[in-house]
């Protein structure tokens, strides 16, 4: 057990709560300053320019995380001391950002000494925040990547620069919006923050116990649904939860667990909920945040970035589910008992308001409003639904309770027309009217508590984008990118399949321990302009760099999802890794096919929209990947109706992989295999009888 904690603490510093000390107390009020600065920003009581904004951000990033981790760690005194006092200057440096903000911009590329003794300090506390609460990966590759800055003059060409003074490069990478207050930072202090906190409110709220027992209804009774509840619930909570290692300590808690119970292996069942819940940041609507980060970054409309990821993701979760569903009927594994079934109608009768928010957040960002905008209503809806649920069940009769309802939904639908203010004044009734008995108290506790929560849950998050805004800097001043993707286009004009190749290992290495929104902003700067000189579609090539930045958290060595699930699931994170490779192969098949043929991403382009029409395309190619997804699962878990013997095996392999290919005759090669293999084997094997162990239902033991 002790080693499981060291484990799970190795890579998730800031899963506990908030230490019960004055040191705790003080932290948990820093955390719901944060919060509460983000919101008066966002909902613009208080108007800031987007530069102090951001600064003031990375200040609290600093000031909460440094000082907490310490705690959270239980270290020596005067180490939490020196955490204290970096955290401190880090927010000293917003303050001088927000003191000096107009001259800043009129001295813009002549900084005093003073800013440059500032601009260092910036620096050097962002990298040991970022090496304190994300390990060593990111701030090492940002570390090289300034040391290139300082010193790229002195290398052979091609990567050779023109040389910049120390002084410029600390006032690009320290100031204005280039370096570490450039867009990553930007979309972090006001996109994601608010949707973090937006999920926050609604756990605490109940979502996730209503997505379980809405996943437990709907497919707890189908063969192997224990597993299918896990890829089900994760699912759903993608659409609110924007960290896949998140998802894993939460949904995980409870559906590794009960995988295990029904006879699913230990690594297996760590596999699968890994899987998923990295699968939950490719789901629309929120996608992790990154949906915002590649909308800012394309200058598109989200609803394209959503458009795109669409039709992938319910690939790749059908392609779990099937995964699951061929490993319970290999292992005979039964779905669960009836009376251990919650309804999944009686679940969503109780707790319909909770998808409220999640449906108002979903219409607002396809009808063309701005995230922080969409986000601002949903998050104040929720604040409104989770106020009102106590006063509301202490009103006699239905009918004043309808009333009440519609009286807040009246207060929330003013924001339209009158702004924030009807939204602020009838959240200001409610807190004082849930002030003046028990239960509203204790309503009014789990709000403050999901403000500090929503804090912590940023820090990982927002200090990776401040400190990737190094790497984006290096890039802008001195071109290197341009090196890079002549490389990758250099091999793609005598084979395109190489530099997809090429750019997927990019991906998965720099993914290796950095979180998918840094990862996504580093390869989509470095390989998706190559890509994109490669004749692949704009949104393709970035939607290819995300997904294998996604990936690289279940990919050996790191894993990290892998290795937060291992604790829970009581096996080796590097067996768990293997495993959740396995689930996930339709995380490597897609992005791949959707290069060649872009109507699976619902991008025009393409040969075969060419030749065919784009509908019959979008049929054909969507047709092609499900039976491609359904013959790897086949051949990787070794059943399909019945076990498959070692040549199956191989030919539903040869099958699925000619199907990806993509090259002249392979796909009727491919189509020709499937044929063969069905005929052979659920044909011709059909007086078979289907070996395998007893069927099991219940996971308990005799000895349970």
């Amino acid at each position: 057990m002790a080693m499981d904690e060291e484990e799970a603490e190795l890579h998730d510093a800031l899963a506990a709560s908030f230490p019960a000390s004055a040191e705790g107390r003080l932290l948990f009020v820093i955390a719901i300053a944060f919060s509460t600065f983000q919101l008066l920003t966002a909902a613009h009581l208080w108007d800031l320019p987007s530069q102090i904004v951001r600064a003031v951000h990375v200040g609290f990033l600093c000031l909460l995380g440094l000082p907490l981790v310490a705690a959270v760690r239980k270290e020596p005194q005067a180490l939490r001391a020196l955490f204290w006092l970096l955290g401190i200057l880090g927010m000293a440096v917003a303050a001088y950002q927000w003191w000096e903000y107009k001259a800043l911009i009129f001295r813009a590329g002549t900084p005093l000494p003073q800013d440059t003794v500032v601009g260092v300090v910036a620096l050097v506390v962002l990298f040991v925040a970022t090496w304190r609460i994300m390990g060593p990966a990111l701030p090492i590759i940002a570390g090289l990547f300034l040391a290139y800055c300082l010193f790229g003059e002195y290398l052979p060409s091609p990567f050779v620069t023109r040389g910049y003074d120390f002084s410029q490069v600390i006032d690009h990478m320290a100031f204005g919006t280039e370096g570490i207050y450039g867009i990553p930072t930007y979309v972090s202090s006001s996109y994601i923050f608010l949707f973090i906190l937006f999920g926050s409110f609604l756990e605490r709220a109940g979502m996730i116990r209503l997505f379980t027992d809405v996943a437990l209804g709907l497919v707890g009774g189908a063969k192997g649904g224990a597993a299918k509840v896990a890829v089900f619930s994760s699912g759903l909570m993608g659409t609110i939860s924007g960290s896949g290692v998140a998802n894993v300590v939460t949904t995980g808690q409870f559906t590794i667990p009960l995988m295990k119970r029904f006879g699913y292996r230990a690594e297996f069942a760590g596999g699968v909920e890994a899987t998923a819940s990295m699968g939950g940041q490719i789901m629309p609507p929120v996608m992790g945040a990154v949906a915002f980060i590649m909308a800012e970054t394309l200058n598109v409309a989200y609803a394209e970035v959503v458009k795109a990821a669409l039709i992938p993701a319910i690939l790749y979760f059908a392609s779990v589910f099937w995964m699951v569903h061929l490993e319970a009927g290999k292992r005979n594994l039964l779905g669960l008992a009836r009376d251990e079934i919650p309804s999944a109608l009686g679940a969503l009768k109780t707790g319909w308001y909770l998808i409220l928010p999640l449906a108002v957040l979903v219409w607002l960002l396809f009808a063309g409003y701005t995230p922080l905008y969409a986000g601002t209503i949903g998050l104040a809806l929720t604040a409104l639904l989770i106020l009102g649920a106590p006063l509301a069940s202490r009103m006699p009769g239905l009918a004043l309770r309808v009333v009440f309802w519609i009286a807040v939904g009246l207060a929330a639908a003013a924001f339209f027309d009158y702004g924030i203010m009807p939204i602020v004044v009838a959240l200001a009734v409610l807190v004082a009217a849930c002030a003046l008995f028990k239960g509203g108290r204790a309503t009014l506790v789990d709000v403050r508590d999901a403000l500090a929560d929503g804090a912590k849950t940023a820090l990982p998050v927002g200090i990776a984008c401040a400190i990737v805004g190094i790497i984006v800097g290096t890039m802008t001043l001195t071109g290197v990118a341009n090196t890079f993707g002549q490389f990758i286009v250099s091999v793609g004009a005598t084979s395109l399949f190489l530099s997809l190749v090429l750019t997927m290992i990019t991906c998965i290495i720099l993914g290796m321990g950095i979180p998918t929104i840094p990862n996504y902003i580093i390869t989509s700067s470095i390989a998706g302009p190559a890509l994109l000189a490669l004749g692949v579609p704009l949104i393709v090539s970035h939607m290819f760099v995300f997904y294998f930045g996604i990936l690289a958290d279940l990919t050996p060595p790191v894993a990290l999802a892998c290795f937060a699930a291992a604790p829970i699931a009581r096996a080796p994170g590097l067996k768990i890794s293997f495993e959740a490779i396995k689930v996930a192969l339709a995380g490597f098949v897609i992005p791949f096919m959707a290069v060649y043929t872009p109507a699976l991403m619902l991008q025009d382009g393409g040969p075969l929209a060419t030749e065919i029409g784009y509908p019959l395309a979008v049929a054909y190619i969507l047709v092609k990947a499900c039976l491609a997804i359904g013959l790897w699962g086949a051949a990787a878990i070794g059943h399909l109706v019945r076990p498959m013997p070692w040549w199956q095996r191989l030919l539903a392999a040869a099958s699925s992989f000619t199907l990806i290919a993509a090259l002249p005759l392979t796909d009727e090669i491919g189509f020709a295999l499937a044929v063969l293999l069905i005929v052979v084997h659920v044909v011709l094997g059909k007086g078979e009888a289907p070996a395998g162990p007893a069927p099991r239902r219940s996971g308990r033991t005799p000895a349970e």
